[in-house]
């Protein structure tokens, strides 16, 4: 957690200025490859299986470009972003990280490049910057995961209170804050809540939570049965299912998690017009549709992901979250969180 704070704080600090091993096809700044075509690069928390479907589908819509991107955690792809700013020479064409909190940072810092996209008139008007500096590009839901072998259909909690009853004592894992954006965005929002506030997370410990440093791990142990229940995030859930896990996710009957992981063109980058391409084919009907088919939820309302709500189901069972006193409160958020459980 407290790496985590440190790594944050040197961003602001740089930009100021002027969860696995980080995966890349390549990270070299020169605009176009060995075959001619022009690059664009791509940084973002997204999985390797996504990310590889999108490089597919992107440069099978425009073959005058080829897709190349950095895959890492939130933290590393902000402090990557404010270290080559640092230098004078950003690498990136567009950013893609989970937590939309960060994006108000990244605005206020004066690092992001406003675009229009004509994709972006498919979004909810709640999932996009009005001044067009950034917009959502996937849902991300939180919700509970639970193993299906320990944890009966008559015994699936129901809402994050539920996690509290007797039978899931010792037995709740969640992702730690300072590793995953998107669980950042969860206990902030909720934190912020009357309803939930920081006396939910102080119970929550009492009940016998504990950490994963990564998303994945927390999914798995669930998986394995070393826990009952997780906060979890439903493609990873999703994912693991597919593939044969004992596990399940259920969407809380109120006051759901929405991310909206947007993305955002970078000023001053390599490739601003492959930049644009590659955010209007994300925000597009086949982009789009490409991610529903890896494990993502789409944001667009005319792209449904077979097995889960629809968008406007998940947007009325949402809690509604201030995206800017969560990044004005950061610091604030993950020391109060800091003091509970480490």
């Amino acid at each position: 957690m407290k790496k985590f704070f440190l790594l944050l704080a040197a961003s602001a600090m740089l930009i100021g200025c002027t969860n696995k091993p980080a995966s890349t096809s390549t990270t070299t700044t020169e605009n176009t490859n060995s075959g001619g075509k022009s690059k664009v690069m791509l940084y973002s928390s997204l999985k390797e299986k996504q990310l590889e479907a999108l490089k597919e589908g992107f440069e099978a819509a425009h073959p005058e470009y080829s897709l190349d991107y950095y895959a890492a955690g939130t933290s590393k792809v902000a402090t990557k972003i404010a270290t080559e700013k640092q230098s004078g020479q950003i690498a990136t064409d567009l950013v893609w990280i989970g937590d939309p909190s960060n994006y108000v940072t990244f605005k206020e810092q004066g690092i992001l490049e406003a675009y229009e996209s004509p994709e972006a008139a498919n979004i909810d008007e709640k999932f996009k910057d009005p001044e067009h500096f950034y917009t959502g590009a996937r849902l991300v839901v939180m919700g509970l995961t639970t193993n299906t072998n320990t944890v009966p259909e008559n015994e699936v909690p129901k809402t994050w209170k539920d996690l509290l009853k007797d039978e899931f004592k010792g037995q709740i894992v969640m992702t730690d804050p300072g590793e995953s954006g998107t669980t950042f965005y969860l206990v902030a929002s909720l934190m912020n809540n009357p309803e939930y506030g920081v006396e939910f997370f102080e119970k929550l410990k009492e009940h016998g939570a504990e950490l994963e440093s990564g998303t994945t791990s927390t999914h798995t142990k669930v998986a394995a049965g070393a826990y009952k229940v997780a906060i979890g995030v439903d493609y990873v859930t999703q994912s693991l299912a597919d593939q044969g896990s004992t596990i399940r996710f259920t969407y809380p009957e109120k006051d759901l998690i929405a991310v909206s992981s947007p993305i955002a063109l970078l000023k001053d980058s390599p490739n601003p017009e492959g930049g644009k391409a590659l955010y209007d084919y994300i925000l597009s009907k086949e982009g789009q549709e490409i991610l529903a088919k890896n494990d993502t939820m789409p944001i667009r309302g005319d792209v449904k992901k077979e097995g889960t709500l629809s968008l406007d189901e998940i947007i009325a069972r949402a809690m509604v979250a201030d995206d800017k006193a969560i990044a004005e409160q950061s610091a604030e958020i993950l020391e109060k969180f800091d003091k509970i459980f480490k």
